[in-house]
């Protein structure tokens, strides 16, 4: 233990890899946000917290089942040409799931706008909201731990990083779902972009990398823009 505090290399992969686990995160973050707007702020608030500490408890569990996860990795079977491993199937499978739930919620957006729907969440959203938070955290976790196995060899250097990005994730969530929560065309955003980090996962289940730069280049590039928009809607509201 003592050798990976005081080695230069053990710092430097615990930096990077933290830095990667909360790149990663962002996908959480902005999941989170958009489920528990649907709910009351006292029960959002709750789901939250459950939500980050199972992501959490989650990453900790895969990364004590290594031989397992890596396990997961070798084919199972073969469609043509492509040899698909269970961490494949996994992908697509919550891929598949994020578009059809960021779907289903723009629809019932547009649906509620046009047609003044009440807001008025059921008596069992709360416990609908942990089911799904339990799905995509699985998925994400899944994902986030298979890029640290290939990032790192010490287990403590791994887990570090995990319980790192946990608390920054944790820090930044709340701001984030109250943001969201208090403004419509920004919910509408994070809802695109959970179709596009879907589209993403799917086609890493099929072996067609996306390059996650691109995508979290789009997404900073469109969270400006809407950042603008937010201040000139406040900046009239105020000019009247």
């Amino acid at each position: 233990m003592m050798e990976l505090i005081t080695s230069p290399e053990a710092w430097a992969a615990l930096l990077t890899l933290t830095a990667l686990e909360i790149v990663l995160g962002i996908d959480n973050v902005i999941f989170l946000s958009v489920l528990v707007s649907r709910i009351p702020p006292a029960q959002a608030n709750r789901a939250r917290q459950i939500g980050l500490l199972l992501a959490l408890l989650f990453r900790i569990l895969l990364l004590s089942i290594l031989v397992w996860l890596i396990g997961l990795t070798q084919p199972v079977f073969t469609i043509k040409t492509i040899a698909l491993s269970w961490r494949d199937i996994i992908l697509i499978g919550g891929g598949l799931f994020l578009i059809a739930k960021a779907t289903h919620e723009i629809h019932g957006e547009v649906e509620a706008r046009e047609g003044g729907a009440s807001d008025k969440p059921s008596p069992n959203a709360f416990f609908w909201v942990i089911v799904q938070i339990i799905v995509i955290d699985l998925v994400f976790s899944l994902d986030s731990i298979i890029t640290a196995i290939g990032m790192a060899q010490d287990i403590e250097i791994m887990i570090a990083a995990v319980v790192i990005a946990c608390i920054i994730m944790y820090i930044s969530s709340g701001p984030v779902a109250r943001f969201v929560a208090e403004h419509p065309t920004t919910k509408m955003l994070a809802l695109a972009f959970l179709v596009l980090i879907g589209v993403a996962l799917v086609a890493d289940g099929f072996q067609f990398h996306i390059p996650r730069g691109y995508i979290y280049f789009a997404i900073a590039f469109s969270a400006a823009v809407e950042m603008f928009n937010v201040m000139a809607r406040r900046n009239r509201r105020k000019a009247r």
